[in-house]
Formats: C-alpha cells, sequence, structure tokens
C-alpha cells in the first residue's frame, strides 16, 4: 500500500490539545486569592510576631497552609496550559485539572486532621483565650475569605461554561467545562477558611459573653467534620478521573440508543473523562452490513462533548444452525 503525502494526510490527522493550551478563567481568580491570602498572611505573621498574639500568629500560620495548597491549584493550571502540546500527553492534558483537585483534597483532609487534633488538646488542657484579639482576628479572616470565596465563586463554574475546545476533529465541536476540580479544591479551601472563622466568631461570642469556653473547640470540631466531608467528595470525584472510571451512564446510554439497531449491536464500550467534562470513546460495532467508522461517528450527535472517538466495525457473520 502506497502512503500519500504528508500533505494529503492532515484530513486524517489533529492534535490532542483538547483546549488545555487556553488560559482558563478559574487560573486568573485563584492567582488573585492566592495574592490576597498571602498579603494576609503576612500582615498578620507580622503584627502578631510585634504585638506578642498568639492568635494572630496562629491564624498567620493557617493561612499559609491554604496559601501553598492554592499555589498548587495555580501550578496545575499553569501547567496543563503550558504543555498542552506535550506529544508525551496521548490524550492531552487535561487529568492534570484532576489531579491538582485530588492533591487539594488530600490537603484539606490533612488540615482537618489538624484541626481536630488542635481542638481535642485545647478540650483537654484549655488555654487562656485572648477573646478581643481572637475575635478580631476571626472577623478580619471571615471577611477577608469572603471575598476570596466570592473571587472563586461560581463553583459551578458558569463562566467557563461559555469557553469551548477547539480540535481539529470533524465532529463534536461542542462542549462544555463543567467540572473544574482544581477549581473546586481552591474553592472549598477559602470555604473552609470562612466556615473555620464564622464558627470561630460564635464560638467565642459564647465563651466571652456566657461562659462556655468549650465551645471553640468544639467549634473547631464541627468545622473539621464539614472539611472532611467535602475533601472525600472531591476525592471521590477526582479518583474517577485519575483511574478512568466508565464515563457517566447517561452518556453511555445515548451512545448506545444513537448506534444500536436490528442491524447494529455495540460489543464494547468504552467511555473515560480526559479532562473536565471531556471524554474519550471507543466502540465495537457488529454490523450485518457494515459500514465505515465514519457512518456510526456521524450517528452520535455533536453535543455530547465527545473527543477522539474510535470505532471498529465488525461483520455479523451467522451461524449455520444445521452444524
Amino acid at each position: 500500500m502506497r502512503l500519500e503525502p504528508n500533505s494529503k494526510l492532515q484530513h486524517w490527522q489533529h492534535t490532542h490539545t483538547f483546549g488545555q493550551d487556553q488560559k482558563r478563567p478559574g487560573e486568573l481568580r485563584t492567582i488573585i486569592v492566592i495574592i490576597i491570602t498571602a498579603t494576609m498572611m503576612m500582615v498578620e505573621i507580622t503584627t502578631g510576631s510585634i504585638f506578642g498574639s498568639m492568635a494572630l500568629l496562629a491564624d498567620g500560620l493557617h493561612m499559609a497552609s491554604h496559601a501553598v495548597a492554592l499555589t498548587i491549584n495555580a501550578f496545575a493550571y499553569i501547567y496543563a496550559r503550558r504543555h498542552a502540546q506535550d506529544i508525551k500527553y496521548s490524550f492531552g492534558t487535561g487529568k492534570v485539572n484532576a489531579l491538582g483537585g485530588f492533591t487539594g483534597a488530600v490537603l484539606l483532609a490533612i488540615f482537618a486532621l489538624m484541626m481536630i487534633w488542635e481542638s481535642v488538646e485545647r478540650i483537654i488542657y484549655p488555654v487562656e483565650i485572648a477573646y478581643n484579639q481572637a475575635i478580631f482576628v476571626a472577623i478580619l479572616g471571615l471577611i477577608i475569605n469572603g471575598a476570596s470565596v466570592f473571587i472563586l465563586g461560581h463553583h459551578h463554574n458558569h463562566a467557563d461554561e461559555d469557553h469551548d475546545h477547539h480540535h481539529d476533529h470533524n465532529h463534536n465541536h461542542h462542549h462544555h467545562h463543567h467540572h473544574d476540580h482544581n477549581l473546586r479544591a481552591a474553592y472549598l479551601h477559602v470555604l473552609a477558611d470562612a466556615l473555620t472563622s464564622l464558627l470561630a466568631i460564635v464560638a467565642l461570642l459564647a465563651a466571652k459573653y456566657i461562659g462556655i469556653v468549650w465551645m471553640d473547640p468544639l467549634m473547631g470540631i464541627v468545622g473539621a467534620a464539614l472539611v472532611s466531608r467535602w475533601s472525600l467528595g472531591l476525592l471521590r470525584t477526582t479518583s474517577t478521573v485519575l483511574l478512568d472510571n466508565q464515563g457517566p451512564e447517561h452518556l453511555l446510554s445515548k451512545i448506545t440508543q444513537c448506534i444500536e439497531d436490528d442491524n447494529n449491536k455495540i460489543t464494547d464500550l468504552h467511555l473515560w473523562s480526559i479532562g473536565p467534562n471531556i471524554y474519550s470513546v471507543i466502540i465495537s460495532v457488529v454490523a450485518r452490513t457494515p459500514q465505515p467508522p465514519e457512518y456510526y461517528k456521524d450517528l452520535i450527535p455533536s453535543s455530547l462533548g465527545l473527543v477522539h472517538l474510535t470505532v471498529e466495525v465488525h461483520e455479523w457473520i451467522q451461524e449455520n444452525s444445521n452444524n
């Protein structure tokens, strides 16, 4: 078989960036929040050291840990974008998004365990609380973290929904980012900080004016339990992407409905995520009257957001019932 010159093969060739080379809205929002968090961290650590306030110093170090986590999320965005054209990644760098989200979820779980440990220690060994300073820190933290939540907000990623991937397939040109796991991890970090500040305000006011001192560590445990729940949810969703779990049932059903009839049957179907709401699919079709693979690809609506669609076709051989 004689191959045509490369220029004539371009119709069957395509890139594997799937839009990952484009800057995501979540990247800029995450960087802005990192700057805000790092600035507040430096202010609290500096003033805590100058005025001898352990409350300010502790909160500053707490914000430092979240600044590190947010930096990992920002790095994931930048790395995925800069390496989108790297041929070492067979299906592009879309999974870096899930990896960033998974890492953020692990850090959330670690922070939750640290909160529980510190809270239990405070219950067993109570310490004197400088209420006025602590309340001031908590209110200031709530304001800063509330602003960060607003910046990272819309965690359903409405802004991303209008951002289309561009690739060279002649099918499936329209799909959206509904699952930016990396942005969700960053969002949960600042939400956890905001929740911690809110619970701290409630606990400190109760301790100062009613004398319920144990409310402070108790609220720490409550906050840690909620953060743990968020972490487990994010770990579950990101791990399914990283482990190439079978894609959503509604997509599997839709693909099957589009292809199968009396003449065509799907014998093998692999659907997996290769990025935020981006799916690759391999289909084996057995047909009584086999058609070219493009025929079966065209049966699948482009609105499903499938990329790198591979179809193999086999002839349906009728067995001889007399044998």
